[in-house]
């Protein structure tokens, strides 16, 4: 695949209001779909921000597990910084940056836990392995060394050895739910495409659509 030329045909489409349907979870689906046939490395990678009650921001990178009108799911240990922090500032933003089209989506919004029922689920279907290292690894604190996190780990699966790993409490999804979407389409001598969905909370339509300047 010529990555280059496929680039520059996303950029020579542009993005005008009239690609776009009123949905913006329906738009981030065609898009999601269109990346994810000519996705590089991970396609469902995308970026997480959160922030302390008092601004102090910070961010990473998670994997998008299921997406739909409630919003956009991940998996985590909710005890590790993004959890805390999420838990006490509820506001979230998500970044898809898909460089090799030229696309970029940003998802702001509010986070909160997803049920159990999801959870379980979700965790019923990971690796044995990666199953054992979330119960095992106190997820963004300090430990001595490599050493002393794969001997946490080996205490896990001795202990589950032979039978499954039950999920732990505090690991289960979150789901942002997004007040604001933009759709952002690169283009020549960076007059790029902004296109922004906004909650429309004073109008029957639910969102309303506008252009940014880049």
């Amino acid at each position: 695949m010529d990555l280059t030329r496929l680039h520059q045909q996303y950029a020579d489409a542009g993005l005008a209001e009239v690609d776009l349907v009123a949905d913006p979870i329906e738009q981030f689906r065609a898009w999601y779909a269109a990346w994810r046939e000519v996705a590089v490395g991970e396609p469902d990678a995308m970026v997480v921000a959160s922030a302390t009650p008092d601004g102090r921001p910070s961010v990473r990178t998670v994997l998008l597990r299921r997406f739909g009108p409630e919003g956009f799911v991940f998996f985590t240990n909710r005890e590790s910084r993004k959890g805390r922090e999420l838990a006490a500032n509820v506001r979230a933003a998500l970044l898809f940056p898909w460089h090799p089209v030229g696309r970029q989506v940003i998802v702001e919004g509010t986070a909160a836990a997803s049920g159990d029922e999801a959870s379980d689920a979700y965790w019923g279907t990971r690796p044995r392995g990666s199953q054992i290292a979330a119960t095992a690894s106190p997820q963004s604190q300090a430990v001595a060394d490599r050493g002393a996190l794969e001997g946490l780990f080996d205490e896990v699966a001795r202990r589950y050895e032979g039978r499954q790993v039950p999920r732990p409490s505090h690991w289960g999804g979150l789901i942002v739910s997004p007040d604001r979407m933009e759709f952002w389409q690169h283009r020549e001598d960076r007059l790029h495409d902004r296109l922004v969905y906004r909650r429309d909370i004073t109008g029957s339509s639910g969102w309303r659509i506008e252009r940014l300047a880049p």
